[in-house]
């Protein structure tokens, strides 16, 4: 359980972690590490704002196993709330429950002062309505005694009359209730018949005339889940919502889950049941912005990664932790929502997009729908930048995808003040050339921390620590000012110019911020970002040699966090190619404009999976010029290539040939930059 009467705790779905002392209650460990637990009553266990939960199980990756019993048994004070205000099931006052063990603690949402901004809007897309769910208003005829027909098919018969449709069925669970809304509609009704590439099929039924229909695109993220509500008459969509995916608590990134699955597999049907209890309470929020029912919506589509997509399917991942990386399914299909678990009309189908292979899944298909690089001359990389890195490259002669595992870094985690998009975070980074003075901005105050009005709003927030397009641009920003050499060493020498420049054992750090919270850049943590841009950079150069091109004309950067970070930054690092910077940029939530477009017009879901079908899958740990691709992209912002263009518009600097082993601490002077 515990070593040397200490004990390892992470918290979810911060990620932050640290060790304390046998005794320690949770909320004060939490309060350490900086993690945001409301609590009004100053730890007595009267107000129930801290409310915790273990998450049970082993976790490999980490090496500790979580259990229930590392807390001690409630105490009195918690044993009286209880009986007054019963608390939810295996939930703990954090402010009583002291540490015993090593533990993974989740965060409800609802004890979260500050929680992770979940950055997957609808972008603007005009998408032409043809969906696979139209309704009919029929008049059927009574029964009567000289032609005995069941009630079920002469509806049947006028609907398929109406419709023009031969080989019209009904959905059996709808049939118990065919004969009562007949009647209360006085024989007139209107009937939902789902059509796409199977026969066409009568799903819902209500009495009366037409109303307003609603579908769901769902975007299932590693760290957020989005959901947009679309009129399926218009296109429009009417609501969008977000939320963390609570799956994070088995593990931060998605070998990590999968992981979990393994070593704990009697608890996959949790997991599954998480996110599905995530998405319906997406949907309670979304058809209340719009003041509609549940029932009102009868069509979804889906996309995720393959872990994601697996998970949400209830099907055991473990066979893509390994080679040869085996789906369990990659085509497109539909489902009744029933079988899903989803709260929505009982008769609904869920459409899933397809996959296109082991790592890359049907989220990279939805954006390479919506950014269409096969109808296009241009080579384009699409890349969504997560946990595991998603690759798109080509134009409508040949289309190669890849993955590359750049792990969670870019998100804060294994990054020492990382965190996640959420308020107190620093998101954007300058730093003097000549003071070496940084100024930061951080998500929920508008001002930088230079100005006149940062002060005054800063308390309302805090800086609580950075999160991924932050890391991005302080490394940047450290290279054009000197401060790290284009191996990553961090120029201990440059310590008798600021005193933000520390030793921190063999190596150096950068204080960010030295009031509060210290904030600091640590070796390791450019360490961290170097292993993770490398990575992405060596599966493009993999890419590009398959198909033979040198030259990249555009890049868009897809998803949440591709979205936020600034298109020269991740240039100057090298976490992209050289290419004119005019035609590099964001996206936004690309997966979630696929996933719409497949769910608004059925000719768009035939598109995707004809180009699935069509796109090369390259496998970057079987390619013999990975490893040499991954050494040269290590260097800032690469060993070889040369970046012309972007050394067109941004000085940077020459080679320091700074002395030292990688990542010693070097006392050294630089040689003088002329």
């Amino acid at each position: 359980m515990a070593d040397s009467g200490q004990a390892r705790v992470i918290f979810q779905p911060s990620g932050r972690r640290g060790s304390f002392a046998i005794g320690t209650p949770v909320l004060d460990a939490a309060r350490a590490l900086g993690v945001y637990v409301e609590s009004v009553c100053g730890g007595r266990g009267i107000c129930g704002r801290c409310q915790i939960s273990v998450c049970e199980g082993t976790f490999a990756k980490e090496g500790l196993t979580s259990a229930a019993d590392h807390l001690a048994p409630a105490s009195d004070a918690e044993a009286r709330y209880a009986a007054l205000r019963p608390l939810a099931d295996r939930r703990r006052l954090g402010c009583q429950a002291r540490i015993l063990g090593d533990l993974v603690v989740d965060v409800p949402s609802e004890a979260q002062t500050n929680r992770q901004i979940v950055r997957k809007r609808a972008e603007a897309r005009r998408i032409d309505p043809d969906p696979a769910v139209s309704q009919w208003t029929v008049s059927v005829a009574e029964p009567d005694m000289e032609t005995p027909r069941g009630d079920a098919d002469r509806l049947r018969e006028a609907v398929a009359a109406a419709a023009g449709l031969a080989d019209l069925s009904i959905d059996p669970p709808l049939l118990p209730r065919v004969q009562a809304i007949l009647r209360k509609g006085g024989w007139t009704v209107t009937a939902a018949v789902y059509r796409d590439a199977s026969a066409p099929v009568l799903i819902d039924l209500w009495p009366g005339g037409p109303k307003p229909l609603y579908g769901l695109a769902v975007d299932i993220g590693s760290t957020t889940i989005a959901a947009h509500l679309c009129d399926l008459a218009s296109g429009r969509t009417v609501a969008s919502a977000g939320t963390s995916n609570p799956q994070i608590r088995f593990g931060e990134d998605l070998m990590s889950r999968v992981s979990y699955v393994q070593m704990n597999p009697s608890r996959l049907p949790e997991l599954t049941r998480v996110v599905r209890d995530a998405i319906n309470a997406l949907i309670g929020k979304l058809v209340g912005d719009v003041d509609a029912q549940r029932s009102d919506v009868l069509d979804a589509a889906f996309v995720g990664n393959p872990v994601m997509h697996h998970l949400f399917l209830g099907i055991d991942p473990t066979e893509l932790g390994g080679a040869p990386f085996a789906l369990a399914v990659s085509d497109a299909f539909v489902l009744p929502t029933r079988d899903l678990d989803l709260d929505i009309s009982l008769g609904g189908r869920v459409y899933m997009l397809p996959c296109i292979a082991g790592h890359v899944g049907a989220d990279a298909a939805a954006a390479t729908l919506s950014e269409a690089p096969y109808a296009s001359d241009e080579i384009t990389l699409l890349v969504d930048i997560g946990t595991n890195a998603e690759i798109v490259l080509g134009s409508r002669d040949r289309l190669l995808a890849a993955s590359s595992p750049t792990g969670p870094a870019f998100e804060g985690a294994e990054i020492s003040c990382g965190q996640r998009a959420a308020p107190g975070a620093i998101e954007r980074v300058r730093i003097d050339r000549e003071t070496l003075e940084p100024r930061f901005k951080v998500i929920g105050v508008d001002d930088w921390s230079d100005e006149a009005g940062f002060a005054d709003r800063i308390d309302q927030v805090g800086v609580t620590g950075i999160c991924g397009s932050g890391i991005i641009e302080v490394v940047a920003e450290m290279f054009l000012c000197g401060l790290i050499t284009e191996d990553g060493v961090i120029d201990g020498a440059l310590a008798e110019r600021t005193p933000r420049i520390v030793r921190n054992g063999r190596t150096f750090s950068y204080v960010l911020v030295d009031e509060g919270i210290p904030i600091s850049v640590t070796q390791t943590d450019i360490r961290s970002i170097q292993l993770a841009k490398a990575a992405l950079y060596a599966g493009v150069k993999l890419l590009q040699d398959r198909l033979g091109f040198d030259r990249i004309d555009r890049i868009r950067l897809a998803g949440a966090f591709g979205s936020y970070i600034d298109p020269r930054y991740a240039m100057v690092i090298g976490l992209i190619p050289d290419c004119d910077l005019a035609h590099v940029g964001g996206v936004g939530n690309a997966a979630g404009t696929g996933a719409r477009m497949a769910l608004l017009n059925r000719q768009h879901r035939r598109e995707v999976e004809e180009t699935v079908r069509r796109i090369e899958k390259i496998e970057t740990a079987l390619e013999p010029r990975f490893q040499e691709h991954f050494v040269n992209a290590m260097a800032l912002p690469n060993k070889v290539d040369p970046f012309d263009r972007l050394r067109a518009e941004i000085v940077l600097p020459p080679p320091s040939g700074l002395p030292g082993e990688d990542g010693e601490a070097n006392g050294r002077r630089r040689r003088r930059r002329r």
